[in-house]
């Protein structure tokens, strides 16, 4: 008698176990997203960055000191734009300070000290893309690669992280100014459910269809992995980085190379130094066309040509105006596709490329109206398009064109 009750008691404890457990793991769930993590990448343009100025200067007052620092600096940065842009030829033609400072937008701050009559500090000088190309000579379009989705992996103290906590990797590369880079970094802010999303076992990760669904998400086309492992002598020490570039979802390694910096308060600096030089290794390996986007990653179908052919020839020659005319009433009434306004970003290195872009807009069918809002030669322009259509159609019409598209809510962003 007492062995259904018995029964009916486990049957009560079990079910209360599994209500424990799952109330648990709800925590755990949401233990994993909330918190302080997550930094916002700052907004690039296409502005020329010089970073690591170093200036040593003097003045009669400490305003007076700064004022001829961040001058020498303008300078120096003109030189070193100059000639990393391959332009050396006995060195930069000599400008007047106002014309410099016409150019410059912003001047960083790195570190500084400050005396009565002195100024030491490391500076980075921002050059307006739209008033310095004029005199780099500057022209034509650089083709840049398909939006790439980075996740920045980092290996320290035996645990591999990439958003799971707020790290000096994670806050490297959102500080990267990606503007004057060819890459089209896709560079997620590692904040709410990107920690669930992308983690370090993505790079063992080979499923085509979980990583369409991550790619779509963000809006990119492939993935690429920078590592940095830091090894570290003892507690502010030097610190020993191995840094790697790899791509896809195979993980095909691309790349690496080490650094050393002396102490732990320079590892920014060094981190800097390695998004810099992996830059460069994503940039040769554009180049040499290992960055092409993977086919089985897109979410858009591929149709056989010979099929669509064969379901042409079935459905027979088109219509003629006479027998349209005489067709029902129906078909005559039938209501207009709803317009929609499109913002349209495209880059506008010269005269050449805003022609270019207005010119594919205007040749898709369905477009009522292509007029730019925001003009810049040089930098990224802006149009307003008419479109009688949503903006999925006005995308892939532009993809059948040969322009890569970033689709953003009410915008789109094309490049050639």
């Amino acid at each position: 008698m007492l062995k259904p009750d018995l029964s009916r008691r486990a049957r009560l404890a079990l079910l209360a176990g599994l209500g424990l457990l799952l109330a648990a793991g709800g925590a755990v769930i949401y233990a994993q997203i909330e918190g302080d993590r997550g930094i916002a990448p700052i907004a690039s343009n296409g502005d020329f960055e010089v970073s690591g100025i170093e200036v040593n200067t003097t003045g009669k007052t400490a305003e007076e000191a700064r004022a001829n620092g961040w001058r020498q600096a303008q300078r120096l940065a003109w030189e070193k734009l100059w000639t990393s842009n391959g332009l050396g030829g006995g060195g930069a033609p000599a400008l007047d300070d106002g014309t410099l400072d016409g150019m410059v937008s912003a001047v960083v701050v790195g570190q500084e000290q400050i005396g009565p009559h002195r100024y030491i500090a490391t500076l980075g000088v921002i050059f307006d893309r739209a008033r310095t190309s004029g005199y780099l000579g500057m022209q034509g379009q650089i083709a840049h690669s398909a939006p790439l989705l980075v996740i920045p992996v980092l290996i320290q103290g035996g645990v591999t992280s990439v958003f799971e906590t707020r790290t000096p990797w994670q806050k490297a590369w959102a500080e990267f100014r990606t503007g004057s880079s060819v890459i089209d970094y896709v560079r997620p802010a590692g904040a709410g459910a990107d920690s669930l999303l992308l983690t370090a076992g993505q790079l063992g990760r080979r499923s085509r269809n979980w990583w369409r669904l991550v790619l779509d998400s963000f809006g990119a086309s492939d993935v690429i992995m920078p590592i940095a492992k830091l090894e570290r002598s003892w507690p502010g020490g030097p610190v020993h980085g191995t840094f790697t570039a790899r791509r896809g979802p195979d993980n095909a390694f691309l790349g690496s190379f080490e650094l050393t910096t002396p102490s732990e308060d320079k590892l920014p600096a060094m981190l800097a130094e390695a998004i810099t030089k992996l830059d460069g290794i994503y940039a040769g390996a554009l180049a040499a066309g290992q960055l092409a986007p993977d086919s089985s990653l897109s979410m858009r179908p591929d149709l056989d040509p010979a099929l669509v052919q064969s379901i042409v020839a079935k459905l027979g020659p088109a219509p003629s105006a006479t027998s349209a005319a005489a067709g029902p009433v129906a078909v005559a009434t039938t209501a207009a596709a709803p317009t929609t306004v499109i913002t349209v970003q495209f880059v506008t290195p010269d005269a050449a490329a805003v022609d270019a872009g207005i010119g594919a807009l205007r040749r898709v069918d369905g477009v009522k109206e292509a007029a730019t809002t925001s003009l810049a030669i040089g930098g990224t322009s802006v149009m307003r398009v008419t479109f009688a259509g949503d903006i999925d159609a006005l995308a892939a019409a532009l993809r059948t064109q040969g322009w890569r598209v970033t689709q953003g809510a009410g915008a789109l962003s094309i490049r050639k």
